[in-house]
């Protein structure tokens, strides 16, 4: 594989998320006609047959929601997969009285634990970095080096979209670009969070560099069914009186037939 092309790493000036409120509906996702029109990648063009892959996933359920389908069909495919978790999640219900940071601490990597199961992805090693939660971008070059160490060339890195409007979805990406820039891997980006704040045709997302990848009805049963094992993120919470974490609207735009990812 190639490197990273750093030619591609300047930010546009008037990339500024904001991730609030109900964010855009994912009804308007669907009628947007460019969405159609984004270009199919197989498995195979996506990571090629004996590459070895590596996840980085800023917080328990990114790995899920993410790309939890292309994890079915990499273990299928007998591909050698390590799964990073930066995170443990702990800092997802702040001020509760139910989900204390303690107890988020060993439920939400418990969750991960569960919700791979689900997805039959049995044979893959989990690398937990053990950042605080909401703290990445301070531990940022010691998580680089993590990767770095764990990367060979020739390896395909999975992160977190570069502008994904999450701060620590953001810090991770830019670990793993300097991970794969050092060893010479290939990184390849998944959006998030990019779906609540962006809009259909949104001149700030690079289109042009997206792909899709097509989920058989299986593939996306298993994935809804493993994004049901985060039970931590989808109860409301009584102590606080906030909703769940993972609303069905934010989860309406990530479970469908088909994931997508920035080369």
């Amino acid at each position: 594989m190639a490197a990273l092309n750093t030619k591609k790493l300047t930010q546009p000036g008037n990339v500024a998320p904001r991730i609030e409120g109900r964010g855009t509906p994912d009804a308007d996702w669907q009628r947007w006609a460019g969405l159609q029109q984004v270009r199919n990648i197989s498995l195979s063009e996506l990571v090629p047959q004996g590459v070895r892959v590596l996840i980085i996933a800023p917080h328990p359920d990114d790995e899920v929601l993410g790309c939890g389908g292309l994890l079915q069909m990499l273990a299928a495919g007998d591909y050698e997969i390590t799964l990073i978790a930066v995170t443990d999640g702990s800092a997802s219900h702040p001020g509760s009285r139910i989900w204390s940071p303690e107890r988020l601490a060993w439920v939400r990597p418990a969750e991960t634990t569960e919700a791979l199961q689900r997805l039959s992805v049995d044979d893959i090693k989990v690398v937990r970095a053990r950042i605080q939660d909401g703290n990445v971008k301070r531990y940022q070059r010691p998580l680089a080096a993590l990767i770095a160490r764990l990367a060979q060339p020739d390896d395909v890195i999975f992160s977190t979209w570069r502008y994904d409007g999450h701060p620590d979805h953001e810090a991770t990406y830019r670990a793993a670009v300097a991970a794969a820039l050092h060893c010479g891997a290939r990184l390849i980006e998944l959006p998030i969070w990019m779906w609540h704040w962006a809009r259909p045709g949104d001149p700030r997302i690079p289109w042009h560099r997206m792909r899709r990848l097509a989920l058989d009805q299986p593939v996306i049963e298993r994935k809804r069914a493993a994004v049901r094992c985060y039970r931590s993120q989808l109860e409301s919470d009584d102590s606080t009186g906030s909703g769940p974490i993972l609303p069905i609207h934010v989860l309406e735009r990530l479970l469908h037939p088909q994931e997508f990812y920035f080369l």
